[in-house]
């Protein structure tokens, strides 16, 4: 019930985020999801044996974000900068011979945990950007749910069983059908909706591109799920924090959309780069 619960809440301040928060709310709301969870890494990494400043990825994940918002051009280069800072910090401050893999840590947990939420404010920027970010969400929201009760009620056979013993494929199947079928409906319902002017969000392409796009975010989600999976036993621990009754941490709640979301992000890229070549 405390899970129920939890997850009910949570779903509830996402919404009120994607509809009716303006950019710099959901921006400033993702900075601090990401703070959050760069916190739990850093404690997942130096828990492994590195040797990881906090305040030190706390304050790029903050740089990063603002940036992002700011100057959302230069993100990427920014992204460059960070890591020859991290670098640059190791060689002086850590023992030599963990200089490479304190920077290493540092500069993954920037890549892994901060840029994958600087694109959920990017994406909201792009044309018709809350159907895509509601579309994200309720391929990977569908896929997790159907994947926890087939694998609870149907599971025999595991899927990495030295990564996370608990999922099967069985599961992960549900998970693959789970997001297909929650693509298609949440396509068809806004297209519908709109055709009625009940909303402006809509869908342009064709079903089958996106669910395309929903099988390929789902792959991410479970692969991202299981690299979680695979920081954590490393670090010998069950879950990344206890931020959240019933779910652990914060880290724990998002695994899934770290990968799931640049994933969506390349898809738009590339789809851009292609209607502009017929032109």
């Amino acid at each position: 019930m405390l899970r129920i619960l939890t997850a009910f809440v949570l779903i509830v301040i996402v919404l009120l985020l994607l509809f009716k928060a303006p950019l710099g709310v959901l921006t400033l709301a993702c900075a601090v999801v990401a703070m959050l969870a760069m916190y739990e890494y850093a404690h997942l990494a130096n828990a492994i044996g590195a040797s990881v400043p906090v305040w030190l990825l706390l304050a790029a994940t903050a740089i990063f974000f603002y940036i992002t918002f700011t100057f959302p051009g230069l993100q990427l280069p920014v992204l460059g900068a960070l890591t020859l800072i991290f670098f640059g910090y190791a060689t002086f401050q850590g023992p030599l011979e963990q200089v490479l893999q304190n920077s290493a840590y540092a500069s993954f947990g920037l890549l892994y945990v901060a840029y994958p939420l600087t694109l959920i404010s990017l994406l909201s920027t792009q044309e018709n950007g809350t159907a895509l970010l509601l579309f994200l969400l309720v391929v990977v929201w569908a896929g997790d749910i159907v994947a926890l009760y087939v694998g609870k009620s149907l599971g025999k056979r595991k899927l990495a069983p030295h990564l996370s013993p608990n999922k099967t494929w069985e599961g992960s199947i549900g998970s693959m059908a789970g997001s297909l079928l929650g693509g298609a409906a949440i396509v068809l319902t806004l297209n519908q909706l709109n055709a009625r002017s009940l909303t402006d969000l809509s869908f342009a392409d064709p079903l089958w591109q996106w669910l395309v796009i929903a099988a390929l975010l789902n792959v991410a989600a479970q692969v991202g799920d299981l690299v979680e999976s695979a920081i954590k036993r490393s670090a010998g621990v069950k879950d990344s924090g206890k931020l959240l009754p019933g779910h652990g941490g914060m880290l724990d709640r998002i695994d899934a959309l770290l990968l799931a979301t640049p994933v969506l992000w390349y898809a738009q890229l590339l789809q851009g780069y292609f209607v502009l070549r017929r032109y």
